[in-house]
């Protein structure tokens, strides 16, 4: 019976050095998968951090871009109200001028848009009443040296202020509004300029 014990000794004895080698080799490839999939979890995890902080910057230079857009068009609002805000102030002064320096101004407008010929200058109703002879004598005086004549309508003319120059069929509207109607945007550029450099 000894010999059968040595057998079965041996034989466990075998057993438990495979099994030792199965388990090792299985701890050995078990750690190697770990190590494999750590590294590769952790590669991805860098990855994916790369992406997503390449990501956030273009959404912060994105949402940074929409921000500044949105604050220039809310600044270029306020400069544009501001700057009509101005050109109806200026207007309102304009109207609300000295008689003597009002005409001064009419003066000024009517020097620079005289011409040749024979041509007729019409006023509202106040401005015909309160309008100084200085004026009256300087409309055609200036007129003679264009090489024509200016009459005075005594028909008022249906205008805030200012006046109506007509030669011909040629009428040209002078009232202060009328003039910044027409020289709107070089109006607006010169009260910008003046307002914000």
């Amino acid at each position: 019976m000894a010999g059968i014990d040595n057998i079965l000794k041996m034989i466990a004895s075998q057993q438990e050095k495979s099994e030792s080698l199965i388990i090792s080799s299985a701890k050995k490839q078990a750690d190697s998968i770990m190590r494999e999939y750590a590294e590769k979890a952790e590669r991805e995890y860098n990855d994916f951090m790369k992406k997503s902080a390449v990501q956030l910057e273009q959404e912060k230079k994105n949402f940074c871009s929409s921000t500044d857009g949105e604050m220039k068009r809310v600044q270029l609002a306020y400069k544009v109200e501001a700057i009509d805000e101005v050109i109806a102030e200026t207007l309102r002064r304009l109207n609300n001028l000295p008689v003597s320096e009002y005409f001064a101004v009419l003066q000024k407008l009517l020097s620079d848009r005289i011409r040749k010929g024979n041509g007729e200058l019409s006023l509202n109703a106040l401005d015909l009443m309160r309008m100084p002879e200085s004026f009256r004598k300087y409309a055609v005086t200036i007129a003679e040296k264009s090489g024509g004549t200016l009459e005075i309508s005594e028909n008022p003319a249906d205008i805030e202020n200012g006046f109506i120059l007509t030669y011909g069929l040629i009428s040209e509207n002078c009232s202060f509004s009328a003039i910044i109607e027409a020289e709107y945007e070089s109006v607006r550029d010169i009260a910008a300029k003046a307002l914000f450099g």
